[in-house]
């Protein structure tokens, strides 16, 4: 692997730590009792690094996410992760009847809030929930969406660059399809994942310390397609797929799938 591919993650550490430093300093100084509340410190850098990095990070995954969103996603859809709502632009109103949010940082539901109700989805109406719990929080979840005993109440369960980040993840992920996603529902992914490429990922491993460090708990060498296929029970969908013009050497190795959830 070239050197220059291997340290390319380097300006982008820069840029969020640019981004995020200064409101952390301030946050700080006008609330000292922060220092001892590194997860509310993490959210508030996440806040300000997303409104940075959000809007191109979106935008170089609008074609995968325009194949994989918008043709299948239906019903209530489980968003996990959802930061600043960009999923909802993929959404097809017609199709999906209620969107979940699932979004721990709080600073991120006032924008979470405004781009859903642009869409269509309001709270009043009933068609926006916003939740400011993690996704491994499933029992919060199903508290949140009252249905029959026995009968899990999501139609589709969305997850973008979400799963690099939840603790617990093999059993996160197996929970969330297990208990949340009803029989005959689906999952749609896409993620950065390890990349098949041994010498990419040791370079991955390198980094995922320092990186998880500023953007959240995020892990750049978790095999979550490989995770998710794992889980067994898929009665169809498509499987995984790469995406295309993907560099080899990229430290972010994306990934993107849909299973269906046996009936």
């Amino acid at each position: 692997m070239r050197i220059s591919a291997a340290f390319a993650i380097l300006p982008e550490l820069y840029l969020a730590i640019t981004a995020g430093l200064w409101p952390i300093i301030l946050a700080i100084y006008h609330t000292p009792s922060l220092l001892l509340q590194p997860h509310e410190l993490s959210y508030i850098f996440m806040f300000h690094a997303w409104r940075l990095f959000g809007d191109g990070v979106d935008g170089n995954a609008r074609a995968t996410k325009q194949s994989l969103i918008t043709p299948h996603a239906y019903g209530v859809v489980l968003d996990i992760g959802a930061g600043h709502g960009h999923t909802i632009n993929y959404l097809d109103h017609s199709r999906v009847t209620k969107y979940v949010a699932v979004e721990p940082n709080t600073h991120m539901h006032a924008e979470l809030r405004r781009t859903a109700s642009a869409a269509g989805y309001t709270e009043s109406t009933g068609t926006l929930l916003i939740l400011s719990c993690g996704a491994e929080h499933i029992s919060t979840i199903l508290s949140s969406l009252p249905t029959p005993l026995g009968h899990p109440p999501i139609d589709t369960l969305i997850s973008i660059l979400t799963m690099c980040s939840i603790p617990s993840p093999q059993i996160t992920i197996s929970g969330l399809i297990t208990e949340v996603v009803r029989p005959g529902g689906q999952i749609l992914f896409y993620e950065h994942c390890l990349s098949d490429r041994k010498d990419v990922g040791w370079w991955q491993s390198f980094w995922t310390p320092f990186w998880r460090v500023f953007f959240g708990g995020c892990c750049l060498d978790r095999p979550t397609q490989r995770w998710i296929e794992d889980i067994g029970g898929w009665a169809g969908g498509e499987g995984v797929w790469d995406t295309n013009g993907e560099m080899e050497e990229h430290l972010f190795f994306y990934r993107a799938g849909r299973f269906v959830k046996a009936g």
